[in-house]
């Protein structure tokens, strides 16, 4: 396995940093995280030989699509991927107290899934939160510090009038109080122009002096030029993906920011001639998964007007869709910022994209402002979300939830521990210890797979003729 990272061995890089994105958001972005862990082995040597700071390769949708569509197990395929790479240092996204999920975890299933995550193979664990509220951070924090781990804590990077340079400033100062060994620059909806790229990264490295690392999307068509600002003013590490897997939702190709910078001060020392086997191995991949392929041409200019990503642009359609109510789209995509102002300005990434969107299409709908207002809109101004970063509309306020007064703590810490009562649950068809987080974290979908996973080992280990039935092993 590959030691892992520590803060001070990045402090002094010489060359621009790419951190390769193909066999996780990459194809998160671009084909719903369907891509298997069969399209990914074939190249992975070629991957380990070219010499990227890091590969991404779990993390954020990956764990429940694995299981939901895929039937592998996400574990199994951090150690086989671990097991291939015997040069590249493997890193992955974690939600902060949400882990990999879409809710507040209990502080013991965060610390045992960091526990099990370094053990089974990563060397870097990128955190965030959609609220960009550092309390929902410090758990996963200290536990990836305790297991020897490069801890890159990350800013969701969004525009109001509360996301200030001075705000962002402050936020990466108290990063560093935590013990991060790198600050990422996460910019999930392609909102960060060149002259911000500039200066935060400037702002950044002056406050704090830690490697910086900016990982944007290109849906709005600056995410290169974003980079390359970035890199001038000291970033050292770019998230890019390999060119059949990159741009629209995706982030920029990996080939294009190598040549961009080849023979400057910014060189990344990447050979595109070590690159072209591997566009040609995903090009062909990605034939498998044509169905599931975003079709984006050009940029989404509803991500500069309206600051919604792609994702959630495509939700809403979605959802009108259903309703037989497209004809409103244009209403829900004016209503989208009036609802993020009221709910304080939150950075529009998973789960918050989806409260927003949600209330905003409502609000369109019903024809009549926070009438209707879904449990989780109401948990989110309860405060069991985390703390907005702005201040919550009084008004908007007293409909979601009356006179209740929101919580003011961490989260987390209202949670009762979990894991003892999931080991009971999951006796009879849990094979690994890892499988008491899978059910966890997505109790129904898990059980599905892990049963059938069960059947399968069980049927190896003592020649069953026959799978055993998943009614055999009721909860």
């Amino acid at each position: 396995m590959v030691e892992p990272v520590k803060g001070s061995e990045n402090s002094c890089l010489t060359k621009v940093g790419i951190t390769e994105t193909a066999l996780r958001d990459a194809h998160q972005s671009l084909i719903a995280t369907r891509l298997r862990i069969e399209d990914m082995l074939p190249v992975v040597d070629l991957m380990d030989e070219v010499g990227y700071h890091s590969l991404e390769v779990w993390g954020g949708a990956t764990f429940d699509t694995c299981m939901r569509f895929l039937d592998e197990d996400p574990w199994e395929r951090l150690r086989t991927l671990r097991k291939r790479f015997k040069k590249t240092k493997l890193q992955m996204l974690l939600r902060g107290q949400n882990i990999v999920g879409y809710r507040h975890y209990a502080d013991d299933t965060v610390r045992e899934f960091v526990k099990r995550a370094v053990g089974n193979g990563l060397d870097i664990i990128r955190i965030f939160d959609a609220l960009n509220d550092l309390k929902n951070m410090e758990i996963a924090a200290d536990q990836v510090k305790k297991e020897g781990a490069h801890l890159q804590l990350s800013m969701s990077y969004t525009l109001s009038p509360v996301h200030t340079l001075e705000a962002f400033g402050d936020m990466a100062l108290h990063m560093k109080e935590m013990g991060a060994d790198s600050i990422c620059i996460k910019d999930m909806a392609g909102l960060l122009s060149p002259v911000a790229s500039q200066k935060l990264v400037k702002a950044i490295k002056d406050t704090t002096g830690l490697p910086v690392q900016i990982h944007c999307h290109y849906t709005s068509g600056m995410a290169s030029m974003a980079y390359l600002a970035g890199i001038q003013s000291g970033a050292d590490v770019v998230d890019c993906a390999i060119s059949p897997l990159s741009m629209g939702t995706s982030q920029p190709a990996t080939e294009a920011i190598v040549a961009a910078l080849q023979g400057g001060d910014n060189d990344t020392g990447l050979a595109l001639k070590d690159l072209v086997p591997i566009a040609k191995h995903f090009k062909e991949a990605r034939g498998k998964y044509s169905e599931l392929l975003v079709k984006l041409a050009g940029v989404d200019i509803n991500v500069l007007m309206y600051q919604i990503p792609g994702g959630m642009y495509s939700n809403l359609t979605n959802q009108l869709n259903e309703q037989n109510a497209l004809d409103k789209l244009e209403d829900v995509l004016k209503e989208v910022p009036r609802v993020r102002e009221e709910m304080g300005y939150p950075p529009l990434v998973t789960p918050t994209s989806q409260l927003v969107g949600t209330q905003a299409t409502l609000n369109v709908l019903t024809g009549e402002r926070w009438k209707i207002v879904p449990t989780e809109v109401r948990n989110y101004f309860l405060g069991y979300y985390g703390t907005p970063p702005g201040k919550l509309d009084p008004v908007a306020r007293q409909k979601a939830i009356g006179d209740n007064i929101p919580i003011t703590c961490r989260p987390g810490e209202i949670l009762q521990p979990e894991i003892e009562k999931a080991k009971q649950a999951v006796k009879g068809w849990a094979i690994q210890p890892e499988d008491v987080l899978s059910y966890i974290l997505f109790p129904s979908v898990a059980k599905d797979f892990l049963v059938r996973k069960f059947a399968r080992a069980m049927k190896r280990d003592v020649g069953l003729e026959n799978l055993i039935d998943d009614s055999a092993y009721p909860l």
